[in-house]
């Protein structure tokens, strides 16, 4: 797909037809449970790595390509880091007409403003003003002025986005608004993967991106879903659980990567759309749901909402669950998981 093109679709059978013509360093990883060996690809993209694991197929290597080259063409349409990006020309041209999006990324744009609205505005891709206001655009906190961040704040919020499913169009009612994807695009990317693997008959699958977004389609060898490691946001060697997760996808939200510190406080990178500033009292936010994109989503918004607000969102939702470690506290809580197979690490002593 070539850069700039909302409304250029990204289709499946240009990579079906082109899997035969493919290859990549595909890494196979002997199953120690099950006379089975898996195939381990990974690559790297969105700033972050992409990894398939499976049990070995002579063509592996090939269809695995074709996943990372729809990828990379998935980064190309939603990143704000280069100009011709179709995310990006929406953003510079949608509060001056309406633009025309492409399919995939107007299901996407859709489904993040219903997150939005189900979880009383935890969850925002409109952040763009806001993350470039605290610096963490380019990965470089900072304190803003009280008034950069009023004018910043006064860009930010789904209802400043008009999207006409009949036209498939986008359009801002105010000036400054900015898309950012960040917070569900790894996720999405994951899903498309998905779409596309299954259709070729490809199962078990485990995807994940840079282990923070998880999905998993049919058991591991041995009959016993897949386990996934939540890792300790302050202590490398631990894990906060382990979940064994069967047809489900799996997400975790943390600021142990991107913060800093402004008189004695940890400042991070996942700021709350309802005040303007980085969310605090919770330490990191799992969720576990149907497709990755919701994972991704509403791991962040569990992380703004906090504890209580969680577990009302997931009575209101018996199909998505968490796991919540507040800041300052060694004890998860597990809302909605009762089924789940958890294994806790409690810290060594």
């Amino acid at each position: 797909m070539k850069r700039g093109h909302p409304n250029r679709p990204l289709l499946v059978s240009h990579f079906r037809q082109h899997l035969t013509e493919s290859g990549c360093p595909a890494s196979p990883i002997k199953n120690n449970d099950e006379a089975t060996t898996l195939i381990r690809c990974s690559h790297r993209a969105m700033a972050t790595t992409f990894e398939i694991v499976t049990p070995w197929k002579d063509d592996a290597g090939r269809w695995s390509q074709c996943l990372f080259q729809l990828i990379d063409d998935l980064e190309s349409q939603l990143t704000v880091y280069h100009d011709e990006s179709d995310v990006s020309v929406i953003n510079r041209t949608a509060h001056e007409q309406s633009v025309h999006v492409e399919p995939g990324l107007f299901g996407l744009l859709e489904q993040s403003a219903r997150l939005s609205r189900e979880t009383w505005g935890a969850f925002d891709v409109t952040m763009g003003p806001l993350i470039r206001a605290w610096g963490f655009w380019n990965r470089q906190g900072r304190m803003p002025s009280p008034q950069e961040r009023q004018r910043a704040w006064e860009r930010v919020g789904m209802h400043r986005v008009h999207l006409d499913p009949n036209q498939r169009t986008i359009r801002f009612n105010t000036s400054g608004v900015e898309i950012n994807l960040g917070s569900i695009g790894k996720g999405y990317a994951i899903d498309r993967c998905f779409d596309l693997m299954r259709s070729l008959g490809v199962r078990p699958i485990l995807m994940h991106a840079g282990g923070s977004s998880v999905r998993v389609w049919g058991d591991q060898p041995g009959g016993r879903g897949w386990k996934i490691g939540i890792r300790h946001p302050w202590q490398n060697d631990r894990r906060v659980a382990t979940v064994t997760l069967r047809q489900r996808a799996l997400a975790t939200s943390a600021a142990t990567h991107q913060h800093f510190e402004y008189n004695r406080r940890k400042l991070g990178h996942i700021l709350d759309p309802r005040t303007g500033r980085p969310a605090e009292g919770v330490a990191s936010a799992t969720a576990v749901a149907p497709t990755a994109a919701e994972a991704d989503a509403l791991a962040t918004a569990f992380y703004v909402l906090g504890e209580e607000r969680t577990r009302l969102y997931c009575s209101q939702h018996p199909e998505v669950g968490a796991i919540i470690l507040k800041e300052g506290n060694d004890s998860p809580a597990v809302i909605n998981l009762a089924d789940a197979d958890i294994e806790f690490n409690p810290p060594q002593l």
